[in-house]
């Protein structure tokens, strides 16, 4: 047989479909079915296998920071401090452990995918309807679909019956597409408007169909989903590639002093062992052991403070990498919309002079009993439900529900108006007459009503009604009545017209036709609306430098609709359709993405370029979802937030971020808190390599000039574990900026911004000098013990200090422009109480090679520390007045 998956099947007539599928309306045999099934495989999706334990353990540990973290525990255990050795080794088991298991949650989005097919399907085999498991049909099965049913496999249509099927989670449409089995469209017609077939995981809403299986398993739309979430390499996360870049400098700076120490200590004939161990100890000084952890710590804070505002991140540098997006690229349907079809406009004889539709709140408010007979036309001629299980939901098709939310809004309960003026006969929706009629006793007399198409309805009206009664109908009223309605349809409004007829009996045929010389009571207009408070979201997004981007399966004049309601849509802006998407090139569409902030009917092959090509340009991508349409875009974009309430499974396993309330608002609160993260891990770098700059300068320059060390090994290992992680720490969770919703994102590749390295290189050599000086002041007073006790001093001390003005860069210390940060106080009494420890305890004091300092001693420390200080703040002033 032929390739199916390439094959336009909606062009073909069905005398060319079972050519191709050698089979017929009546189905195939059992033994032609067994036999595909054989070849072909099951109707189920398949993947690449997964990563095994081994495998996944590999990729942690050689990761670059795993590596450098293994190689100070190597270092640390060749200057035998067993306990640092030990807990750097735990970190990264901890690590290791994290990855792993967020690792395997990641494989089960394609399980979810696969628990999106249909469980068994009415199939015709040997021309009799028979029921087997959907993992069982073959290309070439007849299948049969009725309302409720989902499509079990991609299917063209062999007949029709007013079929309509919500193929949301595919197309992203948020109204049920109406099908037709009859029609032959042209081969470049988009997925969702393809009439004469059904895909997989879809629903029919209503109706009845049979169909011809034309693709299964991996062959179907979902399936072709699948292979692109499938094929899609793991993409590190802006933070993954920035804590990289800082590990690799560091491991090319400690390694190059490394043999510089060791080749200047061999000039100066000093013994090779005891060089090594020092050589070693400046390697394990420019080394924050302490980053990865800290880093892993701050953003699982994050990740709880935003636990607690419905944003559940599901892998841990998605917090940061939320907060560096510089674009937001957001289905429609669900996520900026109600996913939730609403009569916004409504409108009767005197709208339609007026040529304006009145808001359903305001005519409900205001004149009731004006529109009571298109209220009952709404409410009768309608076959959806309320759901008794869930309060405020549907059964049925949505634009018949929003009718019946719509006579909710008059104060007209639904089942009990069905109840008073049930139905007594019908003419069922058809797609060919696109209108409707019910038959109901109401007032002693038999009143017929219709709904449908106003365009085909009209020429059937001969009257209207009007406050003053029925009136036949003029040429000035058909005007009227196309141009409002084609008013509001302009403006996104799906618009449905009513009328209505009074009959002297009851219809005794089912095929009689009641539709002509009726009188046109009214028209509705219906549309998803957007959520309230998107447009303030968007607002905030925007001021923060973050552009918003709306990428969906509906129409374009819909999606303009909604964008420009938002502010998504702005002058100067552009508009995209699909079609126009699949003539661009990657050049032109990585031109055309810097100003389009709307496109529309886009395919998932589409939402997965545009990502792709977003990120080409240089910004960093969100992308919003909840169909399995979305799922791989989501995957591929920097970040993934999926819908938790109307997402599907597949969605949410493929993105990094859920939305628990599907808000918005939620994605606004979780960049401002991905900002705090990002910051507060910049504010941590700073501090913990301004104390490693200061030792490795220290130690750098007495090497040099064969002075002998101010500070040991001991000292740094001291001073980098047990006074600078609990500042640091503290640091990482330091209240967000008052302004941090007004900057710029950050698009650096590094952490290290030009300012931050000035900073750090500037402090850090003014903390060595410090030190230094400190020795020498010692070595005058005392001896070489004493000026190692008091350099060793100085740098803990002004590293526990410095925690104070590391909190803002331009802000005074004694401005509290972020709030009370009580965590950075208490870390600062505990540090001083663990040095206070080693000073005055004998055996720690004997351990660490300290001797008891004088009050001229301590007054000298004090003095040199306070200085760190004074250095910083200077800078931050000059700064200011620059």
């Amino acid at each position: 047989m032929d390739n199916h998956r390439q094959v336009p099947w909606h062009t073909q007539k069905l005398e060319e479909v079972y050519e191709r599928l050698h089979t017929s309306e009546k189905g195939l045999s059992d033994a032609e079915a067994a036999e595909r099934l054989r070849k072909h495989g099951r109707n189920e999706l398949r993947s690449k296998p997964p990563k095994t334990m081994l495998q996944m353990l590999k990729a942690q540990i050689m990761d670059p920071m795993v590596l450098i973290l293994l190689g100070a525990a190597a270092c640390s255990a060749l200057l035998q401090e067993w306990t640092e050795a030990a807990v750097i080794f735990t970190i990264v088991v901890i690590n290791a452990v994290i990855g792993i298991v967020q690792e395997k949650k990641a494989q089960s989005s394609l399980e979810a995918l696969r628990s999106m097919s249909a469980p068994t399907a009415r199939v015709l085999r040997q021309g009799e309807e028979s029921i087997v498991p959907a993992s069982e049909l073959v290309v070439g099965d007849v299948v049969l679909l009725g309302d409720g049913d989902m499509v079990p496999a991609d299917m063209r249509l062999i007949d029709s019956a007013n079929l309509k099927v919500q193929e949301a989670s595919l197309t992203g449409e948020s109204v049920p597409s109406e099908k037709d089995a009859d029609e032959l469209l042209k081969e470049d017609c988009m997925l969702g408007d393809r009439s004469n077939m059904v895909y997989t995981s879809a629903i029919v809403t209503y109706g009845r169909a049979t169909g011809v299986v034309v693709a299964t398993g991996m062959d179907t739309e979902v399936g072709n989903i699948a292979g692109m979430l499938d094929n899609q390499d793991e993409l590190d996360t802006p933070l993954k590639r920035k804590l990289n870049a800082v590990g690799k400098t560091l491991t090319v700076a400690g390694l190059i002093v490394c043999v510089l120490i060791f080749l200047i200590g061999a000039l100066y004939q000093r013994p090779l062992v005891p060089q090594f161990l020092v050589a070693i100890s400046l390697a394990i000084s420019i080394i924050p052991e302490g980053l990865p952890a800290t880093a892993t710590i701050v953003m699982a804070l994050g990740v709880q403070r935003m636990a607690k505002r419905n944003a559940l991140i599901r892998k841990l540098p998605a917090v940061e990498t939320l907060g560096s997006a510089t674009v937001i690229c957001s289905d429609k349907t669900g996520t900026l919309t109600l996913n939730r079809m609403t009569v916004t406009h409504i409108a009767v004889n005197g709208d339609f002079e007026e040529g304006r539709a009145t808001p359903v709140h305001s005519a409900a408010r205001l004149h009731p009993e004006v529109y009571q007979h298109l209220v009952y036309a709404a409410a009768l001629c309608n076959d959806a439900s309320l759901d008794p299980d869930r309060k405020g939901e549907i059964i049925g098709d949505p634009t018949e529900g929003a009718l019946i939310h719509m006579a909710q809004a008059f104060g007209i309960d639904h089942e009990a108006l069905e109840a008073e003026y049930p139905r007594f006969w019908e003419q069922p929706f058809d797609s060919d007459r696109k209108r409707m009629t019910t038959v109901h006793r109401i007032d002693s007399q038999w009143k017929a009503y219709t709904k449908g198409a106003v365009d085909e309805m009209l020429p059937l009206c001969t009257h209207i009604l009007t406050a003053k009664g029925i009136r036949p109908i003029t040429e000035a009223d058909r005007e009227n009545i196309a141009g409002l309605c084609l008013q509001m349809s302009e403006n996104a409004l799906r618009v449905l017209g009513f009328a209505m007829r009074t009959l002297s009996v009851v219809p005794q045929e089912d095929e009689e036709d009641l539709e002509f010389d009726m009188t046109f009571v009214g028209a509705a207009g219906m549309i998803d609306p957007p959520r309230r408070e998107v447009a303030e979201s968007v607002h905030t997004c925007l001021l923060a430098g973050i552009r918003t981007i709306m990428i969906t399966g509906d129409h374009k004049v819909t999606a303009l609709a909604i964008a420009r309601e938002l502010g998504i849509y702005r002058e100067g802006n552009t508009v995209i359709s699909g079609d126009e998407l699949d003539c661009m090139s990657d050049d032109e569409l990585d031109e055309a993405v810097k100003t389009t902030t709307v496109f529309a009917r886009v395919s998932p092959a589409d939402k997965l370029r545009i990502i792709q090509s977003l990120k080409r340009t240089g910004e960093v991508a969100a992308m919003t979802g909840d169909g399995v349409n979305d799922s791989p875009a989501l995957k591929a974009a920097d970040i993934g937030v999926a819908m938790g309430v109307t997402g599907t499974d597949v969605a949410k396993d493929a993105s990094d971020m859920i939305l628990l309330d599907d808000s918005f608002t939620t994605i606004a609160y979780a960049i401002k808190e991905g900002r705090r993260v990002y910051r507060n891990i910049q504010k941590v770098i700073q501090f913990l390599l301004v104390g490693n700059i200061a030792e490795i300068t220290t130690l750098f320059v007495a090497t040099i000039f064969n002075w002998d060390a101010p500070l040991l090994a001991v000292h740094i290992l001291w001073v980098n574990l047990a006074t600078a992680t609990l500042p640091a720490l503290a640091l990482g969770v330091d209240p967000a900026s008052k302004n941090i919703m007004r900057h710029q994102p950050v698009k650096s590749g590094t952490l290290f911004e030009k300012d931050l390295v000035r900073r750090v290189v500037t402090q850090g050599i003014f903390v060595a000098a410090l030190t230094m000086a400190a020795y020498w002041i010692g070595v005058r007073m005392g001896n070489h013990t004493v000026g190692q006790t008091m350099a060793f001093c100085t740098l803990a001390f002004s590293q526990m200090l410095r925690a104070f003005n590391q909190r803002s860069n331009t802000e005074p210390i004694w401005v509290r422009a972020e709030g009370l940060n009580l965590w950075l106080f208490l870390s600062f009494a505990v540090s001083l109480l663990l040095m206070l420890c080693i000073l005055f305890v004998p055996a720690l004091q004997r351990a660490f090679r300290l001797t008891l300092m004088g009050g001229r001693e301590w007054l000298v420390v004090i003095g040199l520390s306070l200085l760190s200080i004074v250095q910083v703040e200077v800078g931050k002033a000059v700064k200011r007045l620059g």
